[in-house]
């Protein structure tokens, strides 16, 4: 199978942004969801400027070990990612392609009041 697909979709995330796995999976519709783009991740071609640091686990969660761990936060953290401990704030660097749309949570709504009779 061709990752081509996988790599065209993350060169696009801007710098300081980041995609978790799910949602590249979600996004070019890949077989076996996250597990499958961390496949796709981990063949990724050196010398090709794919932006591998840029994608990461639910949650904003740094998932690589070291050394690239070290890395992936450091080259994060230089395109100006927020980062705690081992993870992304995903409030202020997740990313979303165009042409998925956010999952918004619907807004609770009041129960109704009773009538007494």
């Amino acid at each position: 199978m061709s990752w081509d697909v996988v790599y065209e979709l993350v060169r696009k995330i801007p710098r300081g942004k980041v995609l978790t796995y799910g949602a590249l999976a979600k996004a070019v519709r890949l077989p076996g969801g996250a597990r499958t783009a961390g496949h796709a991740m981990a063949a990724t071609p050196k010398g090709q400027a794919i932006p591998w640091h840029r994608v990461v686990g639910a949650g904003g969660r740094l998932l690589i070990r070291e050394p690239y761990a070290s890395l992936q936060k450091k080259l994060l953290a230089s395109e100006g990612a927020t980062i705690t401990e081992t993870r992304v704030d995903m409030k202020t660097c997740a990313w979303t392609p165009s042409g998925l749309k956010r999952k918004s949570k619907p807004a609770k709504q009041k129960p109704s009041a009773r009538r007494k009779t």
